[in-house]
């Protein structure tokens, strides 16, 4: 069996959420970037990856067969190798990836779990993701250098001004992004052990460091940015323009 098969690769999508700063209307990864769903660039992010041979995307408990209908809809811009699952999600991001992990077939052994409000991310930090995990890594993160110096306050929640109360070094830190890939025996572990709240409770890498198992950090890519924001829907159309003008993306 060649290491291809024996190491087959998934990703699941938690789209579940309703992305509330992006303002009322859809869910954030149904809004349209270029007239298409978020959702669906996202997915085809995964499926560029030849890697990649399912996605499972988690939609809203109530919403799963429209977001399957949404894919139906957009099938020809998908990779044939690549298979499109969709399953009903929880109320939390840990409850809609643990839900997504149970619908992977027992041949995949490499879980990618990409947020699908990164819709631009490059194929290259994909495969690079993919490769880290196969090289033996139990989790790993792309990530970048911060361009802006952090400041650590004391939270207030009267309004008035946050004192600073350390600086930390710069160099030492970086900005996660997603696919986060991982072995999909530590991943399911770290679901079933790593109690629902507190610090890291919302990030799978976050899970597997709090089981102690080492997580490791591979160059991210400035187009895997999150849209959050409406000014972040400005700057992804800006890239995808760039690129159709660049290669017919």
């Amino acid at each position: 069996m060649t290491d291809e098969a024996r190491l087959r690769t998934a990703a699941v999508i938690p789209a579940a959420g309703r992305g509330v700063r992006l303002g009322p209307g859809a869910p954030k990864a149904l809004r349209a970037l270029n007239g298409t769903p978020m959702l669906i660039h996202a997915v085809r992010a995964m499926a560029a990856s030849r890697a990649v041979s399912l996605v499972v995307v988690v939609a809203p408990a109530d919403g799963a067969a429209e977001v399957r209908a949404l894919l139906d809809e957009y099938e020809h811009a998908m990779p044939e190798r690549t298979e499109v699952v969709v399953v009903p999600g929880g109320e939390t991001r840990q409850q809609s990836v643990k839900l997504g992990l149970d619908a992977l077939p027992e041949d995949v052994s490499v879980v990618l779990v990409h947020d699908a409000a990164r819709p631009l991310v490059p194929v290259d930090t994909v495969d690079a993701v993919v490769e880290a995990v196969r090289d033996g890594a139990p989790a790993v993160v792309p990530a970048l250098p911060l361009a802006d110096t952090v400041k650590q306050v004391e939270p207030r929640t009267d309004g008035q001004p946050e004192p600073v109360v350390a600086t930390p070094e710069r160099a030492l830190l970086r900005a996660v992004q997603t696919p986060q890939g991982f072995d999909r025996a530590i991943l399911v572990r770290a679901h079933e052990t790593v109690p629902a709240s507190g610090e890291g409770a919302t990030d799978c890498a976050g899970m597997v460091e709090r089981l102690g198992e080492p997580v490791v950090v591979v160059p991210g890519h400035e187009e895997a940015f999150k849209v959050t924001r409406p000014l972040d829907l400005v700057l992804a159309e800006a890239v995808l323009a760039r690129r159709r003008a660049n290669d017919g993306f």
